[in-house]
């Protein structure tokens, strides 16, 4: 039976186009209006405010939890500090990635983890021999995400500034109005923006908060299609999408390394052992097979290939997350994952997993597109992500 978040009875009555999706067990809503172009709209001119909480979520706390968290995650986990956060994949034996999420130093011997999938299990298999106690607190932990250019001024009045110096992936503890909060300089956009975790009881009170300090600045809610329009932008990976699962993937080539996944300046390899490391050493010294790029789309290409069908380019209105064909002189070398026209950039985007030999910047390829039910081929060109980058996102002010 699918469940509703902490937030559901003030998403609900809100969430007008009824279109409900599905996250990790949970319903949450794709767009609270008919289409998600206003709440897009919001994340890159104002501030949109998302239910994050699906996500899980892992406190992990011991005298080793250290050695413990350098044992599992990529990231060289002793020079994080308390008040600091991490981005970091996770992998198998044989280094490829299993998740992926983010690490927060709570307290000298306290941290959360979270993920995208369910990582109880193999966390509890890794600890044997640690003094580390590990404990799933997805269900009494729920989440906010504030994002946008008008986030920092949201936040600020609703915690009398307790954010207002909070630097990029640094976190803090804050009373916002009357509810406690950790807050992490944190989110999933690519723009400045803040995610805030609240005990699930406190949640509806947090949202009213929120949404009364946010009215003067044009905090609009916003759902998961405005969200992946925005991910795509910043050139962010999505599990299931992007990367299969190391674990759930039926044959070897569906699984990822972090090189091939564009996270290599994730990987520590002098850190000490960790799960994967043998394999990722070896990987680093021959290059990875496969490298995650940024496609652009002609727009001149695309407009030839619908012309010949006497039809205006006609681009999905949501972000598409399937496979789709990228070719070279008549040969497949790729295939891209996820697409969508980005409204800010005004340009046909894509991200794709290209053969290392046609994966440089720079580099002309084509993609498939189809035109009434005929495939077809559009340029495209190679680009290092993230496609969108504003200096707002790290700005200390």
């Amino acid at each position: 039976m699918l469940r509703t978040t902490p937030f559901h009875s003030r998403t609900a009555p809100l969430c007008e186009a009824q279109n409900w999706r599905r996250w990790a067990g949970y319903v949450t809503a794709g767009s609270y209006e008919l289409t998600h172009d206003r709440e897009y709209h919001a994340i890159r001119s104002s501030a949109a405010l998302f239910d994050v909480s699906p996500l899980f979520k892992y406190e992990i706390r011991g005298r080793d939890a250290v050695r413990f968290l350098d044992r599992v995650v990529t990231r060289d986990v002793s020079k994080c500090v308390p008040g600091q956060v991490l981005y970091t994949p996770w992998c198998d034996e044989a280094g490829k990635v299993m998740d992926d999420g983010t690490l927060s130093r709570l307290e000298d011997d306290t941290f959360r983890l979270t993920a995208a999938e369910p990582n109880l299990r193999w966390l509890l298999d890794n600890a044997p021999g640690m003094d580390v106690e590990i404990a799933d607190v997805s269900d009494s932990l729920a989440a906010l995400s504030l994002q946008g250019p008008n986030a920092r001024s949201i936040l600020g009045s609703a915690s009398d500034g307790a954010v207002d110096g909070l630097g990029f992936f640094r976190l803090t503890t804050a009373r916002v109005k009357d509810v406690s909060v950790t807050v992490t300089r944190t989110g999933y956009t690519g723009d400045l923006g803040y995610e805030i975790w609240v005990d699930a009881s406190d949640a509806p009170r947090l949202w009213d908060v929120l949404m009364d300090a946010g009215g003067p600045y044009g905090i609009t809610p916003a759902g998961i299609l405005a969200l992946d329009v925005a991910r795509i932008e910043a050139g962010l990976i999505l599990i299931d999408v992007d990367y299969v699962p190391a674990h759930r993937a039926i044959i070897e080539d569906r699984k990822s390394s972090p090189f091939e996944l564009g996270l290599g300046w994730t990987v520590k390899l002098d850190k000490g052992a960790f799960v994967g490391r043998s394999a990722l050493v070896e990987e680093k010294r021959r290059g990875p097979e496969w490298e995650l790029r940024g496609l652009e789309v002609s727009w001149e290409s695309l407009e030839e290939v619908y012309t010949e069908v006497g039809l205006p380019p006609q681009l999905p209105s949501v972000a598409w997350r399937t496979s789709v064909p990228v070719y070279s002189q008549g040969k497949q070398v790729g295939y891209a994952t996820s697409g969508c026209w980005s409204p800010i950039l005004k340009k046909y985007i894509a991200l794709a997993h290209l053969h290392a030999s046609h994966s440089r910047p720079g580099t002309d390829v084509h993609m498939e597109v189809t035109v009434e039910h005929q495939r077809r081929r559009a340029k495209a060109r190679v680009v290092e992500t993230p496609f969108f980058n504003p200096e707002r996102k790290r700005a200390a002010k």
